[in-house]
Order: C-alpha cells, then structure tokens, then sequence
C-alpha cells in the first residue's frame, strides 16, 4: 500500500512569512500519526498544506498519491472547535449532513444513503440524542463531537484533525479518541496536531516540527530528548515555551503510571 503523505523539500509560507522551511516527511497509511511541536513552529501549516488548503511554495507534496487538491475529495478535515455566530439556527443534525454535501450535488437532495452515513456519525460520536438542538446550545466538548461527526460523514481516506482534544471534558475526549482509533480499523489514515507528549506517544508515526519538520518516524526515535531539545530550544523549555512537553526519561516504567492507558 502506497504511503499516505510524502514531502520532498517542502516549504509552505503564510504572505511573504515561510511558515514551514524545507523539510521531508512521510506518512503512512492506515495509521495514527501525530504532529507535535511548540506554539508557531509550522503544524497547522503542515495541516492545511496537507488539506490542499494552502499551497506548498516549493518542493513536492503528494496526498493520496496525487497533488493535495486533487485528493480533497478524499480527505476531511476538522478544525479547532469555534463558538457559532449568535443567531445562526443551525441544529446538530444539519450541520453533520454538511459533511455530505460533496457527494450531494448541486440541490443537495440528500439520499437514503446520506441519512444512512450522518446517523450513523451521530451514533458513533453519541450525539443523536442533541439532533434538533442548536449549535448554539451546546457546551465546547458537544460541539467539537459534532464537528468530528461532520467530518467522518463525509466520504474519506484521510483524516485530519487539528489538536482535537484540547480543553475537552473527559466524555467528549474520550468519546472522540476512540474515533481516532477506530478509523484505521475503516481503511483511514488520521492525522492530529497535538501539544500533548502522551498523545504523540501514544501514535504510529509522530512528526516533530520547529519552523521546519526535525524528525518523522515511530514516537521512540522522534520524541528523544535531543530532537525534543532541538525543536523547543535548549535549556529550561517550559521558561521558553508554556506547550513544552516534559522531556523524556530514561528507562522509565509508564505501566504504574496514573492514566496510563489514555489513547488520543
């Protein structure tokens, strides 16, 4: 099976600012991969030059075996949860049957078949009990499951997730973990962004960023304390940068950890 992202000397910038400087990575398929690294140091770049959402300013970037925007049919991307404008009368289930809207055609008649796919989001993210409610309504964790909901309606091999998690109560957490979990098990490779060391940890493939892509592999040879160094800066890193990952020990035992089986 062919691998699911490959950079060659990417560098993908915002305006006249290079966002990303060059950098090669891999991606493979059916996996769990996590991009990690301190505030501003290119993931979400990474994420929507991926998404086909912002081009690469030089190199070769190949998603799904084609240029990111002939794949975007086949990719879905969540971003991070926002609060809805006040006032837009939209309900949960509306907003998940977007997620079939590609695949609707210009009267966005939905078919059986899209019924079908948005029920069963909602069963997965266990918010069909909220359908009817507004968007408005709902608590940060509600909202974020349905934006996820949104996204695995949609037809996709590619899933893109960026820092999901973040600031979760723990049912919507774990609720959306184990769809990050599950989607391989679909035929799906999932991407995520993540200032979480034991989310990283806890991936197939990890890619570490710092204005550039330093290391991409298996969590044990990225997150070493000499890559984790180089892309937070030498020294005290949390006196450099508060999302700083403790850095890791070694021949520590995590089994007795508390939380040791946290996924994603």
């Amino acid at each position: 099976m062919p691998d699911a992202v490959v950079g060659r000397h990417i560098v993908v910038s915002r305006g006249d600012v290079v966002a990303l400087r060059e950098s090669d990575f891999t991606i493979p398929p059916g996996s769990i991969t996590a991009v990690i690294g301190p505030n501003g140091s290119g993931k979400s770049t990474l994420l929507h030059a991926i998404a086909g959402l912002l081009p690469i300013s030089s190199g070769a970037l190949s998603v799904l075996g084609a240029t990111p925007r002939l794949s975007q049919s086949e990719i879905a991307y969540v971003l991070q949860y926002s609060t809805p404008t006040a006032g837009t009368p939209i309900t949960v289930e509306e907003t998940v049957l977007m997620g079939r809207y590609p695949s609707m055609g210009l009267l966005r008649r939905p078919s059986s078949r899209d019924r079908d796919r948005v029920r069963q989001a909602m069963e997965r993210l266990d918010i069909t009990h909220l359908a009817h409610r507004h968007l408005t309504e709902l608590s940060g964790g509600q909202r974020q499951r349905v934006y996820v909901a949104q996204g695995i309606a949609q037809d996709h091999t590619l899933l893109l997730l960026d820092e999901p998690l973040t600031g979760l109560d723990i049912t919507s957490a774990k609720t959306i973990d184990s769809i990050i979990h599950d989607e391989p098990e679909h035929g799906c490779s999932v991407i995520l962004t993540t200032h979480d060391l034991e989310e990283a940890q806890a991936a197939d493939h990890v890619i570490l960023t710092g204005g550039r892509v330093i290391a991409s592999g298996p969590p044990s040879q990225v997150l070493t304390s000499q890559n984790l160094a180089e892309a937070y800066g030498l020294g005290a890193l949390h006196d450099r940068d508060d999302s700083a990952p403790m850095l890791p020990t070694e021949h520590h035992d995590h089994s007795h950890d508390q939380g040791h089986d946290r996924g994603f």
